[in-house]
C-alpha cells in the first residue's frame, strides 16, 4: 500500500510518499505546476505510476473555523479531477496548520531562507501524509 500526499498550491504542489507498509511519509520533489492543468494531472498520474501508488490523500485548507473557503473548493475539485484521471481513491484530510508545522520544522533546523523555501512544500505534503498514515487503523 503506498499512498502519496499532495500539499496543493496553485505555484507548486508539495509531494509526500509512503512507504510500502504505509507506516512512514518521506518527502519527493516539489511539483512545479505549469499552465496546464491537463499537463499538471499528466504528470502526477505518470508519478503516480512509477511508484506504484494505490491511493491518494490531499490536504484539505479548512479555515481555522472548520469551513471551507475558495481554497478548500479550489481543492476539492483538484482532488475530485485527480480521482477521475488516475482512478484512485483520492481522500481529503484536514491540513490546518500544516505549512505552520513544516516552517517550524524549518526553522528550529536553522536552515537560510532560500532553503527553507525549496523545502516547505515537500515538508507540508509530509506532515500531511504523516498525520493520514497515523490516523488509519492498524493491520
Amino acid at each position: 500500500m503506498r499512498v502519496l500526499g499532495v500539499d496543493y498550491g496553485r505555484r507548486r504542489i508539495g509531494l509526500a510518499l509512503s512507504d510500502e507498509t504505509g507506516t512512514l511519509a518521506s518527502p519527493l520533489p516539489t511539483f512545479v505546476r505549469s499552465r496546464s492543468e491537463t499537463q499538471d494531472l499528466d504528470a502526477l498520474a505518470s508519478l503516480i505510476e512509477r511508484h506504484g501508488v494505490t491511493s491518494v490523500v490531499v490536504g484539505l485548507p479548512l479555515n481555522m473555523d472548520g469551513t471551507r473557503g475558495e481554497m478548500a473548493q479550489e481543492v476539492e475539485a483538484f482532488a475530485d479531477r485527480l480521482r477521475d484521471r488516475t482512478s484512485l481513491p483520492v481522500d481529503l484530510f484536514d491540513e490546518r496548520l500544516s505549512s505552520d508545522e513544516a516552517e517550524r520544522v524549518l526553522l528550529e533546523a536553522d536552515l537560510p531562507r532560500r532553503r527553507r523555501k525549496e523545502l516547505r512544500d515537500g515538508l507540508a505534503a509530509v506532515v500531511i501524509l504523516q498525520g493520514y498514515l497515523n490516523k488509519q487503523p492498524l493491520g
